[in-house]
């Protein structure tokens, strides 16, 4: 729950225990994700209608000084962390952010943010697919087009910058490809076109494509035809089930929600399971939660700093509102996770979003981290739509609690697992409060000092590994 999760809370839980336990629930997540009513997901992108616009309305907004791409793809970031906050689907919106980290479309640029949206929309409709049918669906994107620079590349200068990223990030890896196999892959891609800086519209120039015998590895077709639509079909199928792009895969998966160090017979299961099911997605993810190494790994993930963020709002239960400025809580969320290393999908080089720790394992991360847990904790930034829960939600009324069951209530409640000997012999040196101390309504920590606690909780390896 937590490592294909957000962060648990109160709405996560139930749902687990209705769905018969936490292997139910997986199952149900990834083969029937609309079991789960999502409505409160769904209705945030209406908070920021750019999202919507068409590449053409968003170009001339753009050069009008209406609204920038960069605002757009701020809105962007927004939508997707306060979507991942509500959301009741969170394996569908892991592999979704999981895939759009590999087959990488920066945010920032000032000509593909036009279809950046819809890039994203798409490998949506494929997270929970087939990888050959997600991979021929993002190369002829127009984002990807434009982004690689394969959108006005033609059969006379056939550009190599998609047909290289192609081979090395998206699918067979660094050193499993020569640079005539680069040469033939731009070729192949050649003649899928956007016009740039007017229409936006994407479409396929036969004139453009580049014809004749092409090889790339073990895949070769005559490339006879002036519409090389069908070439790149198959050449793109060919790469997807290629034994190397499945150890790729398998061990990018193993890496993000196993360990940074994935165990390479757990990698070879993986790509076996890929391989056999025609690059189906669901089974390889079905194989990794079953196997005994990612049963044994629970804890040695550390969270991203947009998971961080996100983590946070569902453990505190923080509502937000439709942002009405540009310090709502729904507007500042994406500050949050930039202040903390990195907004959604702003990773500026093609090779996208690490999914290894080293990357977020630094003295600066964790003390953005603390600090982010401490403005949260006492609830003064964000302050604008947002509600943050009060000690009273933990303090009763009328009576005192010894602060030992008040920290497990907490860490029960925050991280939905009992106070370990450490967190309880933290919590007393960031409080003050002995393990054994009376707490009531009239206490010191009620009164002004409830966000120590609260942070203490947060800053654990509890909240920030899974």
């Amino acid at each position: 729950m937590t490592r294909f999760g957000y962060g648990v809370d109160a709405t996560l839980a139930q749902d687990v225990r209705r769905a018969g336990g936490a292997d139910a629930w997986f199952e149900k997540q990834l083969t029937r994700p609309g079991a789960f009513p999502d409505a409160a997901a769904d209705q945030v992108r209406g908070w920021w209608p750019d999202l919507d616009r068409k590449p053409a309305d968003l170009w001339q907004r753009q050069i009008q000084e209406i609204r920038g791409g960069w605002e757009v793809m701020d809105d962007y970031g927004r939508w997707l962390l306060v979507r991942r906050i509500r959301t009741r689907r969170p394996v569908l919106e892991k592999m979704t952010e999981f895939w759009e980290a590999m087959l990488h479309v920066p945010v920032s640029g000032d000509a593909h943010f036009t279809w950046r949206v819809d890039y994203g929309d798409t490998i949506r409709q494929h997270a929970l697919g087939r990888f050959d049918q997600m991979l021929a669906a993002t190369t002829t994107h127009p984002a990807m087009l434009i982004f690689l620079s394969a959108a006005t590349s033609t059969k006379r200068a056939p550009n190599e910058n998609l047909g290289r990223e192609l081979l090395e990030l998206h699918t067979l890896g660094a050193g499993n490809y020569s640079e005539d196999d680069v040469k033939a892959s731009a070729r192949i891609l050649t003649g899928w076109h956007v016009d740039l800086w007017e229409s936006w519209a994407a479409s396929y120039v036969k004139e453009d494509h580049w014809t004749g015998r092409v090889k790339v590895r073990g895949f070769s077709d005559k490339n006879g035809s002036r519409d090389g639509r069908e070439v790149t079909r198959d050449y793109l199928r060919y790469l997807a089930h290629h034994p190397d792009t499945a150890q790729r895969i398998a061990e990018r998966l193993a890496t993000k929600f196993v360990r940074d160090d994935p165990p390479p017979a757990l990698v070879r299961r993986l790509a076996k399971v890929y391989l056999k099911n025609d690059t189906e997605i669901v089974p390889v993810l079905r194989a990794l939660v079953a196997s005994k190494e990612f049963r044994a790994s629970a804890g040695r993930k550390l969270r991203d700093p947009s998971e961080d963020v996100v983590a946070t709002y569902r453990a505190l239960g923080v509502g937000i509102d439709r942002p009405s400025g540009e310090e709502s809580g729904a507007n500042a969320i994406v500050w949050q996770a930039s202040t903390l290393g990195l907004s959604p999908h702003a990773w500026p080089r093609p090779d996208g979003t690490p999914v290894n720790d080293d990357i977020w394992a630094s003295p600066a991360r964790a003390l953005g981290s603390m600090s982010m847990h401490w403005s949260m904790a006492g609830g003064w930034w964000p302050t604008g739509g947002v509600h943050y829960p009060k000690p009273t939600r933990w303090v009763p009324a009328k009576k005192s609690a010894k602060f030992s069951d008040l920290v497990d209530e907490v860490s029960r409640d925050l991280l939905h697992r009992p106070a370990t000997k450490q967190l309880l012999a933290t919590a007393c040196l960031a409080t003050g409060c002995r393990a054994k101390e009376r707490i009531d309504r009239d206490h010191g920590l009620f009164q002004w000092g409830f966000p120590r606690l609260l942070a203490a909780v947060l800053d654990s390896p509890d909240h920030l590994a899974c």
